[in-house]
Parts: C-alpha cells; sequence; structure tokens
C-alpha cells in the first residue's frame, strides 16, 4: 500500500502531536513542513526526518507528491489556508477551532467539496477510550431520559503564555477560553446531548490582559428538553484542576474526568451494578492535556481518504462546537438568549 504523504502547516505549540502521530502510522509519511520561521521548520523536519521545509505554505502546496495538509496555525488562519489547500487538491486536517466565523468554517468545508477532497477537525477527545465507552452507553439508551450535563474546563495559563505570540488571546486569530480552550469538552457536550436549542452566557477578562475572555460561563436548553452547563476559565491557580464531562439521566449517571477527559470517574446505571473491570480497561493515563487522540484521528483520516468514506469527525461535525461558542459570544454581547434554528 502506498504511503500517504503529510505536510504540516505551523511548526508550534500542537504540531508535536501530529508530526508523532504521523510518524507513528506505518501508513503514513511526514514529506514536508512549513513555519514562517526558518529555524523551527528546519528543526522540525531534521527532527521528524521530513523531505523538505518552508516558509511560506503556498510553495509546500506545490510540492511534488503531498497528499494531506495538517495546519497547525493560529486559529484566524484555518479557514484560509484550509482553502488554499482543498484548491490545490489536499485533504485536510485541521486543528480546532476549524474557524473563527460560521462564515469560514462554511467556505472551508464548500472547499474541500468543491474539490473532492476530505477534510477533518481535530477533536481528538472523542477517540478517547472513556468517551467511546460513553458514547456507546448513550446509543444503546442506557441512561434513558437525558435530563442535564456540563462541561468543565478549569485550566491555568499565565499571563507568560499569552506574551509568547502577539495573536494569543485575540479575537482575529485565537479567541478566548472558550474558543480555544473549552471547545474540546464542549463539542463532546454536544455530540452526548444532542442538538441545541438555545443557549445564554457571561464572560469575563478578570486576570490576563488580554482581549478575549479568560472565564466563561452559559447554560443551555437542548431540543431533547436536557439542560447544560458549560464552564471555562484559564485563571485557576496554580495549576490545570480539571476537564470534566458529566451526564446525567433518569437511568444513568456518567462524570469523566482527568487533565483530558481520559478517566471514568463515575459510571452508575440501572441495568448494570458491577462493571469495575469494564470500566478499568477503558481508563487512560495521560502524560498532559492533548491525550493520545491524534494518533487515531491519523488513522482514521488515512482510512477515510484510502476507502472513499468519510472521516470520524469531519467539517459538519466540526463546525458544531463553532456554532455553540459563537452563540455564547453573540449572547454576550447582545444580552440576550441566543436560539438556534
Amino acid at each position: 500500500m502506498k504511503k500517504l504523504n503529510f505536510g504540516i502547516i505551523g511548526c508550534g505549540r500542537i504540531a508535536h502531536k501530529h508530526a508523532e502521530a504521523i510518524k507513528k502510522n506505518e501508513k503514513a509519511n511526514l514529506l514536508c513542513v512549513c513555519d514562517i520561521l526558518e529555524e523551527r521548520a528546519a528543526e522540525y523536519k531534521d527532527k521528524y526526518g521530513a523531505e523538505a521545509h518552508f516558509t511560506d505554505y503556498r510553495k509546500m502546496l506545490e510540492y511534488s507528491g503531498l497528499d494531506v495538509v495538517n495546519i497547525c496555525t493560529p486559529s484566524g488562519m484555518h479557514a484560509e489556508m484550509g482553502i488554499a489547500a482543498a484548491q490545490a487538491g489536499k485533504h485536510v486536517i485541521v486543528e480546532k477551532p476549524m474557524a473563527l466565523s460560521l462564515k469560514d468554517a462554511d467556505d472551508l468545508i464548500g472547499a474541500c467539496d468543491e474539490s473532492g477532497v476530505k477534510l477533518a477537525v481535530c477533536f481528538q477527545n472523542r477517540f478517547n477510550p472513556p468517551v467511546q465507552k460513553l458514547r456507546r452507553a448513550l446509543e444503546e439508551g442506557r441512561f434513558g431520559k437525558l435530563t442535564h450535563a456540563s462541561a468543565i474546563v478549569r485550566w491555568f495559563r499565565p499571563q507568560d503564555y499569552y506574551d509568547q505570540a502577539p495573536w494569543r488571546g485575540t479575537r482575529a486569530m485565537d479567541g478566548g477560553c472558550l474558543m480555544n480552550q473549552s471547545i474540546h469538552n464542549i463539542d463532546l457536550l454536544q455530540w452526548m446531548m444532542g442538538p441545541v436549542e438555545s443557549v445564554f452566557g457571561y464572560t469575563a477578562t478578570n486576570l490576563r490582559k488580554i482581549e478575549c475572555e479568560d472565564v466563561g460561563v452559559a447554560v443551555l436548553k437542548f431540543k431533547n428538553g436536557a439542560l447544560g452547563v458549560i464552564e471555562a476559565s484559564t485563571t485557576i491557580y496554580p495549576e490545570n484542576l480539571e476537564e470534566t464531562l458529566n451526564i446525567f439521566g433518569e437511568k444513568g449517571t456518567v462524570v469523566l474526568g482527568g487533565i483530558a477527559v481520559n478517566k471514568i470517574e463515575t459510571w452508575k446505571f440501572a441495568d448494570s451494578t458491577d462493571e469495575n473491570g469494564a470500566i478499568d480497561q477503558h481508563q487512560q493515563d495521560v502524560p498532559n492535556v492533548y491525550g493520545f487522540g491524534h494518533d487515531a484521528l491519523v488513522e482514521d483520516f488515512i482510512q477515510a481518504v484510502t476507502n472513499d468514506s468519510k472521516p470520524y469527525i469531519d467539517g459538519w461535525e466540526g463546525r458544531k462546537a463553532l456554532e455553540i461558542v459563537k452563540a455564547i459570544y453573540f449572547s454576550v454581547t447582545s444580552n440576550k438568549q441566543m436560539l438556534f434554528s
């Protein structure tokens, strides 16, 4: 089987997870990398054994043999680069959020459809074993009627994190703790609970000197009648505390926790009283908040390209969490409840 040739655009904070996932996969080859800083691009090329490096992503898109582009740049650049890659005939894996506006997200989806290339969004926590187990329980109807849920991200990002680059914490390129950090958990919340009917939110910039929020909260009503709560922050002293997903129903309660929703903390269902063994085999130890989901995401994408099937988290799936965050922001600026169609 011919290996798929990957290229990474943006060699910053998250790029190493993509590079490592590509290098681990026997069906993939890291062909080239790109970063506006020549030194960093060259360092990535040497570290991960790529064939070439670039400082202009459009030049990289012209490189012979390139099949897939992984976009790991600041969020405000995702749509533009993804559209250019699609128009060049390259398949696209884009880090979260896929864009900073719904129009840009739709334009990216449309460009990939028009060019006949695959698009996947990096919500890698969907692949976590505890998350997969929870999803199966929902699909099997074990919760009965869902009553409410919460997605909580209590993390720490010091001021020097934002000061590393001028784009961090800006509306044009980054977003705040809801758009950047909490969007992973918001994705899981809506994936488990279903479509949203309405949302009302508050945000604040309490501690960090940034344009966007460092604390955000929201209440949601889902179309199935269940209620939801979102809490996000990058102000927790003195370090990351938790990323927790709580799902409650008439016949079941599940709490996923750990630093990357990688642990089952509570698992109770009316149809079973002893699942300790099953729970233990789904626990996952991870070294950081990124977890191991990029490995599974890259493998799934290779299968989608090879078999001409839909990626597990395609553009339309990736758009859903973005729509919720944008609705929260609208609610904050208008001081009104945001209704979904």
